[in-house]
């Protein structure tokens, strides 16, 4: 959720196709024992080197795979509820709409969605800001509609994850309306307060002077990412409450025991309905320095037009303990329930103490924003393969989670796109995403290269960080925009011509009625390379090993499973002119005959599996292979 950050910083049950009975229980428990059942796996359809591939049916399920959880092979879909499906005709999406989708997410390959806040919110930031933790919000239905969405799912092979908000509040909570009223209440020490000091206190910054209250200025120069001053006044109890993200945001107290014990009670209640996991906002704001000293200034302001801080009291404070113990809690439960972290750092060191470094014992999958979402992020070969080698070397073996688009951020099209291969570049970006020893985290409209679309006028804003920032802050409403389903009216989204956001012009052309009708297109690669992904076993279970770490342009790497399977090799060439590709190994491939540890491989041959570049398929010799401006190629070695 935090868009200006990202800017700053940087046992098992039989499988459950043999289990009809439980189709007729209720459904949280049905999803209960789909949950429990094994992971399974897929095969994928022989995937041909360009051209039309079919969708992946029904029939491709395949033997389960016991052996590791479901999440480590996973493709995991990020949907905007508002922005997915409206089933009622109000112009805003909803739990219902997300189940009539259903089968388009299976035929793209999906294993997972991870919802974004459904809880009722006064919708300040479009909830973000929960009101009640054990409920819908009836915008988007109500819990019978999310338990038939688990279901559905489930009968798909599709898991549900939700997003849960533990750094604060809305200010429309009862926990903080109650705590709000006075310093004695039982809610009163469930949230950050503060008396502030006095406004004539030596070395208080103008800042801090902008926001005095009744002689008492805030006890630092911590600041809101939304804009202004991280604290806020509250004449009843004479004192300011913290907020990391928007005033209407209070951030609860985790060193008060009482609320982790609510909070974790809240857990139990979404575990027990059978969701799969959850996606945990802001985790690494949940501690701030007990000290309360004042953040380190930087040159410049930030994008609010405050000064530019060094937020190292308020971010990535030791979670560790917490996330012990939040493990746990999941762990209790059956079927390899997930922890996912919004984790924007800085190195990969920081990510793997996330992980729990070499104990693994607190999030499975922290989000590695570093090679795709990080604020330097570039699409060169040089910076993707440092970052994609961190991940496989650093990390104690445990399993990366790369992330290219969210909801925070523009669109990765749009980011990495040179307004000439724009398509191409979005191809080469989902064979990275789909190709790489990592679990994959994907966001709704990536996979037919739906744009970013931002509004062009302040009173057109709907998020509130472009609402206080703008213009140098325009908000993240252009990567929210609606679904584009088909090139008719509200793009197939809505029946109402009033959306909540604008459909962009551009689902004329890009939607997924279109794409479905075009063999080259991003939507079939996309389906085509998660087939692939499935249904290879170097891809889905291999080792992975940078292959000429010297190249400039081009990033090549081999998967490799065991000795009777055979190495796949991907290369990605990240510029905009022909390269030819080099096969230099250092330190051999294992199970992979035709390379030899330390000897060139470029007199062997290759067999295509994939490639956007017409030129390779069926068999390539190795030697002077040439491959096009930002194509893909994906090839088994044979010889």
């Amino acid at each position: 959720m935090r868009h200006a950050l990202v800017r700053r910083l940087l046992a098992a049950a039989p499988a459950w196709l043999a289990l009809p009975a439980w189709l007729a229980l209720p459904a949280w428990l049905a999803a209960l024992a789909w949950l429990a059942a094994p992971a399974l796996a897929w095969l994928a359809a022989p995937a041909l080197a360009g051209g039309s591939q079919p969708a992946m049916s029904a029939a491709a399920a395949a033997a389960p795979m016991a052996a590791a959880p479901w999440w480590q092979h996973a493709v995991i879909y990020e949907i905007y509820p508002r922005s997915f499906q409206d089933s009622d005709g109000d112009g805003v999406g909803d739990l219902n709409g997300i189940t009539s989708r259903l089968d388009y997410l299976r035929e793209l390959g999906v294993d997972a969605v991870w919802l974004a806040p459904v809880y009722p919110s006064p919708q300040v930031d479009f909830g973000y800001d929960i009101s009640a933790y054990t409920a819908i919000d009836p915008q988007y239905g109500t819990l019978a509609d999310l338990d038939r969405l688990v279901a559905e799912a489930g009968k798909r092979h599709i898991r549900v994850l939700m997003d849960m908000v533990l750094n604060h509040t809305s200010d429309q909570h009862r926990w903080f309306q109650e705590s709000m009223r006075s310093r004695t209440n039982d809610k009163a020490d469930w949230f950050v307060w503060n008396d502030g000091i006095p406004a004539d206190t030596p070395g208080t910054t103008p800042f801090q002077q902008r926001f005095a209250h009744d002689g008492r200025v805030p006890p630092n120069n911590w600041e809101s990412l939304f804009g202004g001053s991280a604290w806020e006044w509250v004449p009843a109890r004479a004192q300011f409450y913290y907020h990391r993200f928007y005033r209407q945001q209070p951030d609860l107290n985790w060193n008060n025991p009482a609320v982790e014990t609510a909070m974790f009670d809240v857990m139990r209640f979404w575990l027990d309905r059978g969701i799969a996991g959850f996606r945990l906002d802001a985790i690494t704001s949940i501690f701030e320095d007990p000290g309360l000293r004042d953040e380190p200034q930087l040159e410049g302001v930030n994008d609010q037009g405050d000064p530019a801080l060094d937020h190292m009291y308020t971010e990535g404070l030791a979670t560790d303990a917490l996330l012990r113990r939040m493990r746990t809690l999941v762990d209790s439960y059956p079927g390899n329930r997930v922890l996912i972290g919004e984790t924007y750092v800085s190195s990969t060191a920081e990510l793997d103490r996330l992980y729990g470094g070499a104990a693994k014992d607190e999030l499975q999958l922290p989000m590695d924003m570093l090679a795709g979402l990080y604020v330097n992020a570039k699409l060169t070969a040089p910076y993707q393969r440092r970052y994609l080698e961190e991940a496989q070397a650093q990390l104690h073996g445990s399993q990366p989670l790369l992330v290219y688009d969210n909801h925070d951020n523009a669109r990765s099209i749009d980011r990495f796109g040179d307004g000439v291969h724009d398509v191409a570049i979005a191809k080469l970006l989902a064979a990275l995403l789909y190709t790489t020893r990592a679990t994959a985290l994907t966001y709704y409209g990536a996979e037919i290269g739906m744009r970013t679309a931002p509004p062009t006028r302040r009173e057109d804003v709907k998020d509130p960080i472009g609402i206080t920032g703008w213009p140098a802050q325009k908000g993240r409403d252009g990567e929210r925009t609606p679904m584009q389903w088909t090139p008719g009216a509200q793009a197939g989204f809505s029946t109402n011509p009033h959306t909540w956001l604008p459909i962009p012009p551009s689902h004329r052309e890009v939607n997924v009625e279109t794409e479905r009708a075009d063999p080259d297109s991003l939507l079939n690669w996309t389906r085509r390379i998660i087939a692939l992904r499935r249904g290879n076993a170097a891809i889905r279970d291999g080792a992975m090993r940078m292959l000429d770490r010297d190249d400039a342009h081009v990033l090549i790497y081999a998967r490799t499973a065991t000795a009777s399977q055979e190495a796949v090799i991907v290369a990605l060439n990240m510029s905009d002119q022909p390269r030819l590709v080099h096969f230099e190994v250092q330190s051999g491939i294992a199970g992979a005959r035709p390379i030899a540890a330390g000897r060139p491989i470029a007199a062997g041959s290759a067999r295509t599996l994939l490639s956007t570049d017409p030129s390779l398929r069926g068999e390539v010799a190795l030697a002077g292979l040439k491959i096009a401006p930002y194509a893909v190629w994906i090839a088994a070695v044979i010889g």
